[in-house]
């Protein structure tokens, strides 16, 4: 579809939500994109592998062995209930299981209930994986106790939307961890520069030029305050991170880029990446009572 095409589809929330459904079933967010994976799908090998290159792609984002222990706050969650966002082939749901916590696990695309229900069968987790529009979730109010999204919300027609239900389904005190796109990060910046300024004399927006520039049937990048401000409608604190890959930190062609990341020291590869990268993480907390 032509970005003219789904420009004008924004207009109708229903046709957008229809266009991510069908992108993200067509596209699963298996992470071996540029270097596809010779293994079977749905096989806990295939599964090893592209949870490895997950991982590796986020061992920026903290120095702890497990990369996401502490965004998604797992030693805390025995016993909670935790409800995750867009659980696409269901690495995440995997550790929130494994951390202790009751999961119910949604996601647009049906490919993705698929893959999680697989995934956590071959591995005899259990968790209650339904396929669900997170702009309306089916789901009682003050629920969970935490809810877990990692890059799914600025996909959404109406990501206000979600934010709503979120808070709805959350419990007095509960906490929403939400990743979106980082307006401030460096892949936007070079869209900008690449992108838009060379199409800018052809009528294209930056939105049509971000838009373009990344998965997805539709996405919005947000800054720090933007987003800050869309969660304290709902919430009552927010706290902003920043996190970055490999390519925020030396935005390079691949081989370079790996040439060039031995010269840089972890730290401050951790250091830059929490500076200017992709990822802008949120931790809103719903008010106690």
């Amino acid at each position: 579809m032509k970005y003219s095409e789904k420009r004008q589809s924004v207009l109708d929330g229903g046709a957008v939500q229809r266009g991510n459904k069908s992108w993200w079933t067509a596209h699963t967010m298996s992470y071996d994109w540029t270097d596809k994976s010779a293994l079977v799908p749905l096989t806990l090998p295939w599964f090893d592998d592209i949870d490895r290159r997950f991982m590796h792609a986020a061992r920026l984002f903290s120095a702890d062995e497990n990369p996401f222990a502490e965004a998604m706050s797992l030693t805390r969650l025995a016993g909670k209930r935790v409800l995750e966002i867009g659980c696409g082939m269901g690495l995440h749901s995997e550790m929130l299981v494994r951390a202790g916590a009751n999961l119910t696990a949604i996601d647009l695309s049906p490919t993705s209930i698929e893959a999680t229900k697989t995934r956590l069968d071959l591995k005899k987790l259990g968790a209650d994986v339904r396929e669900m529009d997170a702009e309306a979730l089916d789901l009682p109010s003050a629920e969970f106790d935490m809810v877990w999204s990692w890059g799914v919300i600025h996909h959404s027609s109406h990501t206000g939307r979600i934010v709503r239900e979120i808070a709805r389904v959350l419990r007095p005190g509960g906490e929403a961890r939400l990743m979106v796109y980082n307006l401030e990060g460096m892949p936007a910046y070079i869209t900008f520069v690449t992108r838009y300024l060379l199409g800018f004399w052809y009528g294209r927006s930056l939105d049509e030029a971000l838009w373009r520039s990344t998965d997805g049937f539709s996405a919005r990048f947000y800054t720090k305050d933007e987003f800050a401000d869309l969660l304290a409608i709902f919430f009552d604190t927010v706290e902003t991170a920043i996190f970055g890959q490999d390519a925020d930190v030396v935005p390079l062609p691949g081989l370079l880029r790996r040439h060039a990341l031995k010269l840089i020291p972890l730290s401050r590869q951790r250091r830059l990446a929490s500076q200017r990268g992709a990822f802008l993480f949120a931790t809103a907390t719903k008010a106690a009572g």
